[in-house]
């Protein structure tokens, strides 16, 4: 597997959100995310897929 996890800081830069807003899509399954010890991680495919389904919702 060589999805790249990132950090919750790294995907409020990427999606141009604040925290809240990041922990908020995580909390309601919009963003899948994993648990690594205390530590949140976001695969980056789930960044994609989150946008692809974004872009279909608009269209």
């Amino acid at each position: 597997m060589t999805d790249e996890l990132l950090t919750v800081p790294e995907v409020m830069a990427r999606l141009k959100l604040g925290r809240t807003a990041v922990y908020d899509l995580i909390r309601t399954r919009r963003l899948a995310s994993i648990r690594l010890g205390r530590a949140r991680r976001i695969p980056a495919q789930s960044i994609r897929d989150f946008i692809l389904g974004e872009l279909g919702e608009a269209a």
